[in-house]
């Protein structure tokens, strides 16, 4: 007896068990407005300032994370430049302001805000790819209290998501050291997380992806050849290896652990010859089967033949495989997880307000141990006379002085302070070097740059603090 009949009559069908009145689900359709990806809260916080005359007040927002994870010795920014390219979608159209006015969010007055809103504000942060720490002022978003507070959720939905993929994979490429690591987490991901991760992943140092959308949309290198599921449709390892030669030549990679590795590097061999490109291993005993691959390659007269090593790898894994024949690592699930880590605990905070009389003041949360600190911030790094970075500038005061704050330049003794905060939106003009492919590639030269900066001891896997300490100046 099935649960629906336990206890007396029930209905004959599901569909009759159902409510007369209820309407059959949409088909999903991508709206072009990004504008409901958001919280309540934002609308309703809108809604309170329109009535009480406090929505237009100046301010200033901070996006900073309090603390890195465990063990962490940096995290990497990522996500900027897809803040700045969904910027231009977050409107309210007919769709959102009907479903808003249906579902009774906000009052017409709001709605009627909405239907013109633009953000026409000025954002400046830190370079996408740039390295941070705890209390790092990662990014400033000015304007009207209502312009402003709507994009919270917007930008710490992409940055918190992004910098833990690209701190983790930061942590992987720098494990690899000269092997190139790839991409390989999309079915372990949503499937447009799948592609924010490797747009994140590349920033941080990877190779290429197999993700097709993000190749697309970013101009990444994409990579991919064949799964066990080949293998198994032919009715033998020969016949499926013959197959994929014959189609992608003889540079192609062949999964050679369906039945026996051994038997499998044989018969890859035999298929493509000497000239094979890489062999790949997704199971068992990595490390020792490296070892025995490589030998058995090279006997076989395969010596340029690459060795791929994929199957749950971490930072961790990498760099236990250092010291043996591999060449190429590929990454997925740790890496689309942020390894352990899949948020940067980063926060959207209000600094500084204009009061009554119009002019800018620092405001603070004093919640135990949610504290913000109130006002404007510039930041800066330090560096040595050999250009490693010794400590994390942030410089206080009052707005005027902050605004006109501008580093010294290093002496014979001191590397200097290099500036931190570049223009993202002017006047709610976004700045196009950070945004599509052009924008990428611009992260992955600044994340190699800021990378080396570091300490030497930063890139260490163990557990420890953050690799340089945060200091304040404060202006009077």
């Amino acid at each position: 007896m099935t649960d629906a009949t336990r206890g007396g009559a029930a209905p004959t069908s599901l569909s009759a068990a159902l409510p007369t009145s209820l309407p059959a689900a949409p088909r999903p359709t991508l709206r072009p407005s990004l504008a409901l990806l958001t919280d309540k809260y934002e609308l309703t916080m809108l809604q309170a300032a329109l009535a009480d005359g406090t929505a237009h007040r100046h301010c200033v927002f901070e996006v900073f994370t309090r603390r890195l994870p465990a063990g962490r010795r940096y995290g990497v920014l990522a996500g900027t430049g897809r803040i700045l390219e969904a910027l231009p979608h977050f409107r309210f159209d007919d769709a959102e302001l009907a479903f808003l006015e249906r579902a009774r969010v906000v009052d017409d007055r709001t709605l009627d805000f909405l239907s013109g809103y633009r953000f026409t504000g000025t954002i400046q942060g830190y370079a996408e790819g740039e390295v941070f720490f705890p209390g790092s002022p990662l990014l400033q978003v000015e304007g009207t209290f209502a312009e402003a507070v709507l994009l919270e959720t917007l930008v710490l939905s992409i940055l918190n998501y992004d910098s833990a993929v690209a701190s983790a994979a930061s942590r992987m490429t720098s494990a690899a050291v000269d092997r190139p690591c790839l991409e390989m987490g999309s079915r372990r991901a949503h499937e447009q997380a799948a592609v924010a991760a490797a747009r994140a992943a590349v920033i941080a140092g990877f190779a290429g992806t197999s993700n097709l959308e993000a190749g697309f949309r970013y101009g990444l290198e994409t990579i991919g050849t064949a799964a066990h599921a080949f293998t198994l449709l032919h009715d033998d390892e020969p016949s499926a290896f013959a197959s994929q030669v014959a189609s992608l030549g003889t540079g192609t990679t062949l999964l050679v652990d369906t039945y026996d590795v051994r038997r499998g590097v044989e018969n890859a061999v035999a298929a493509a010859g000497t000239s094979l490109g890489a062999v790949r291993l997704d199971s068992g005993d990595l490390g020792s089967l490296a070892v025995e691959v490589r030998q058995q390659l090279d006997e076989l007269g395969a010596r340029d033949t690459k060795i791929v090593v994929t199957s749950d790898l971490d930072e961790h894994a990498i760099a236990g495989l250092a010291a043996v024949p591999v060449d190429v690592y590929g990454v997925g699930t740790s890496l689309v997880t942020g390894s352990g880590a899949p948020t940067c605990g980063m926060v959207y905070k209000l600094v500084a307000r204009a009061d009554s009389s119009g002019v800018l003041q620092p405001v603070a949360k004093a919640s135990m141990k949610k504290e913000s600190q109130g006002g404007r911030k510039v930041a800066a790094r330090r560096l040595g006379p050999d250009g490693r970075a010794t400590e994390e500038v942030v410089v206080t005061g009052p707005d005027e002085r902050v605004v006109a704050w501008t580093p010294q330049e290093g002496t014979d003794a001191d590397g200097g302070l290099r500036p931190l905060h570049v223009p993202l939106v002017v006047d709610g003009a976004v700045d196009s070097r950070w945004v599509g492919p052009y924008g990428v590639q611009n992260a992955v030269e600044h994340h190699r740059m800021a990378r080396s900066e570091l300490p030497r001891g930063a890139r260490r896997l163990s557990a420890g603090e953050p690799a340089i300490p945060t200091v304040e100046i404060r202006l009077d």
